[in-house]
């Protein structure tokens, strides 16, 4: 797929997230050196990978439950050089944990 600008694919993935019964983050970006126009950008399920040992064993006084589950979903966008459109470069729809019902989708953000 083809999308005018950076947002209309993130938009695109949200939409697929919500239709589907999970939510999104924005993971990560590259940029290029050369104009500074992000070159290539992540967006990840929002129980992907897994939450850092230093904050799983700190002493606060509220524990935070485990939320990420190592989950792959992921879509990665790249834009075309010769244009200024994006396109979907990668696409992985494996999940690790089970997905929102339509009846509970009101619980996701």
């Amino acid at each position: 797929m083809k999308f005018d600008t950076l947002q209309q694919g993130i938009s695109f993935y949200q939409n697929y997230a919500r239709v589907f019964g999970f939510d999104t983050r924005l993971y990560s970006k590259k940029k290029r050196k050369s104009d500074g126009k992000i070159s290539l950008k992540y967006c990840v399920c929002n129980k992907e990978g897994f939450r850092e040992t230093p904050r799983l064993q700190s002493n606060c006084k509220k524990k935070r439950p485990i939320t990420r589950m190592g989950c792959n979903a992921r879509i990665t966008l790249k834009l075309i050089h010769d244009q200024d459109n994006y396109i979907i470069f990668s696409f992985h729809e494996g999940h690790t944990h089970p997905l929102t019902t339509p009846n509970s989708a009101h619980h996701t953000k």
